[in-house]
């Protein structure tokens, strides 16, 4: 540990023998993309998320404006027009949108999400065109999850024949975030013979095309605003330069993608248990009972202190995996830790939540049944809390083998 001007900095020392450095005070800079990130919430989001939940509306006005503030982007390189900021200035940010409003974070993270494949691994005319697109307003969504497979993507079914210029796109995708509004798709196919993951192979399909079929939007338990639909692609022919990179580099893209886009979700699940802690606070120091505040019962202040020692331990692990992943590290293990934890620890705090607002947390006129309705997806997509517990025993083993031997 060294001082460092007013903070100490922790030094890290990982296996892979890269060292990074953590430092616990935000700078300047960081505090004031947190600040703008508040505001925006406090004026834009939590005013209106209630009603966007309730009739289902899509947030295309905020999400407009949360881009004029450079508040979306945030890591897509400047060269195509994006912030180019550290994947921590990006959990910064992403914690107050979730705060706001866990849908409206969702559907802002789904449009990064497809363009992390691009980011890795596309040419420079990819990068420009669909890249660009997005940081000029356009919505772009991650078409990986099918009707038969979610957390098994190798057994994915679409697939892509090439023919001639042209690869022969056919198959269904299912719970795809942004897809009535998305202007270009990342499509995960398999265009081997065989049912490994070097059969697999990343595409941009764009939502125009002949054969591209928008399913209706899901009614959802929450999260209504964030527009989920099924896509199916019936004899779709995609242009062979849409290819991203080569024939079996779909699944390290898609992995990849989720590596950087969990520290996301756990910032957005956090983010939202925060909003629901917040709430619950000024709630039990407004509410009396046997004469008093109910947050003067042990009870109930003990409620609230558990809630605020989860969030903050879901912050470190969230901006850890952030923090690893600016190092240039491969951070699967801390991006799964971070997004177990948050999605998990959000679950728990929105219904204490309730719990703390009694009868009225039971009502939809109070928003902390928004919100508990609103944490439980992040336990599911990104990756179920299970099989982050899979991928956290199975990478923890590898370092448990590698020490031994």
């Amino acid at each position: 540990m060294i001082h460092s001007g007013a903070c100490w900095v922790l030094i890290i020392s990982y296996p892979e023998a890269l060292d990074f450095m953590v430092e616990f005070e935000l700078s300047e800079d960081q505090e004031m993309m947190r600040e703008l990130a508040r505001e925006f919430a406090d004026e834009e989001l939590i005013p209106n998320a209630e009603k966007w939940d309730r009739e289902g509306l899509f947030p295309k006005e905020a999400i407009d404006v949360a881009r004029s503030l450079g508040l979306l982007n945030c890591t897509i390189p400047a060269d195509y027009g994006g912030l180019g900021l550290s994947f921590l200035d990006e959990a910064i940010i992403n914690e107050e949108l979730g705060r706001g409003d866990p849908g409206f974070a969702t559907i802002t993270g789904v449009t990064m999400l497809a363009c992390h494949p691009l980011i890795y691994g596309g040419n420079e005319e990819q990068k420009r065109e669909y890249l660009g697109r997005v940081c000029q307003g356009k919505i772009s969504a991650y078409c990986v999850t099918e009707p038969g497979c979610g957390s098994d993507v190798k057994a994915i079914q679409t697939t892509a024949v090439l023919d001639g210029d042209y690869y022969i796109l056919n198959g269904s995708k299912m719970w795809i975030g942004g897809a009535g509004y998305a202007d270009w798709f990342y499509v995960l196919a398999r265009t081997g013979k065989g049912e490994g993951h070097d059969s697999l192979s990343g595409f941009i399909v764009e939502s125009a095309t002949d054969g591209v079929e928008v399913g209706k939007k899901e009614e959802k338990m929450g999260q209504r605003s964030s527009d989920t639909r099924g896509v199916v692609f019936r004899n779709v022919r995609v242009p062979k330069k849409n290819i991203i990179g080569r024939e079996g580099d779909g699944w390290l893209q898609a992995m990849i993608s989720f590596d950087r886009s969990r520290p996301m979700l756990a910032a957005h699940a956090l983010g939202n248990a925060k909003g629901a802690m917040e709430e619950a606070w000024r709630y039990a120091n407004e509410r009396e009972s046997f004469g008093k505040s109910i947050f003067e019962h042990q009870s109930i202040a003990f409620m609230l202190a558990d809630m605020s020692t989860k969030i903050e331990c879901a912050r470190l692990l969230a901006h850890k995996a952030a923090s690893k992943l600016d190092s240039g590290g491969r951070a699967t293990i801390e991006s799964a830790h971070a997004k177990r934890y948050a999605a998990d620890i959000g679950m728990e705090v929105t219904t204490d939540a309730v719990q703390i607002f009694g009868g009225y947390g039971y009502s939809e006129e109070f928003p902390a049944a928004r919100r508990m309705r609103g944490a439980k997806i992040y336990q599911i997509f990104g990756g179920t809390s299970q099989i982050q517990k899979l991928i956290i025993s199975r990478e923890t083993n590898k370092d448990y083998i590698q020490g031994v031997k």
